[in-house]
């Protein structure tokens, strides 16, 4: 990464986009705290994570972010629910407490009927949709979401980008989304496009999400053509 500037306000859904080794996995990790920046600020919620020991980071990070995973990255010998409660059940949160957000985190993402199942036993958007609820259940600041759509077919994928949408304009969650889909893209608010470890461009949503994805195509063909 080479001078990355940018800013995202609380409740904005954000989305990063370039070619492969363009810098976008580089970005989410050390927005993450899995990799430290070697200059620079990196400020989340109000805290500079750069001058954090790693203990710290561990606590801000299981505190203050929510992560989706293409893969979903569910434990298989846990129920559903056991999976969205993980983060709660490490923070050593009571479980009369855990229940409640469990619940609330399942009903706003269409997986109430579902929490008594194992993951082997539910379809890739329904784990996925879990993934979801284990990200938001213990209100992050922040939710990173590395390629989420990557692994499901296109129902499943709408179905996720309706709920995450859901999320951040009827909650007001955070989210910043790696994507190389041009249709998951077209969910998001705001654009930035890396190339070479470099902010290329960044596109804001001003019309239709039709109109909108059209311009991401535009900016990734201008993308193609200055790699070329």
């Amino acid at each position: 990464l080479k001078g990355v500037s940018f800013s995202i306000q609380e409740g904005e859904f954000v989305g990063i986009m370039g070619p492969s080794g363009s810098g976008k996995t580089t970005l989410l990790n050390v927005i993450s705290t899995l990799d430290k920046a070697t200059g620079g600020i990196v400020e989340i919620a109000g805290t500079d994570i750069t001058k954090m020991k790693q203990g710290e980071l561990s606590d801000f990070r299981s505190q203050k972010l929510g992560f989706i995973f293409q893969d979903f990255n569910l434990l298989e010998n846990l129920s559903i629910y056991e999976n969205i409660a993980l983060p709660l059940s490490l923070q050593g949160v009571p479980s009369r407490k855990i229940g409640p957000k469990v619940a609330k985190v399942a009903e706003m993402l269409g997986i109430s009927t579902i929490l008594q199942k194992y993951p082997s036993e539910v379809s890739g958007g329904q784990k996925q949709r879990s993934a979801a609820a284990r990200a938001l259940v213990h209100e992050p600041a922040i939710i990173l979401g590395d390629e989420p759509t990557g692994a499901l077919d296109s129902k499943n994928a709408t179905s996720l980008l309706d709920a995450m949408t859901n999320l951040n304009e009827e909650q007001g969650v955070s989210i910043m989304m790696v994507t190389h889909d041009p249709y998951s893209a077209s969910y998001c608010q705001r654009i930035l496009f890396i190339q070479d470890g470099e902010l290329y461009k960044e596109i804001h949503r001003k019309d239709t999400r039709e109109a909108f994805y059209k311009e991401i195509l535009d900016v990734l063909a201008d993308l193609g053509t200055q790699k070329a």
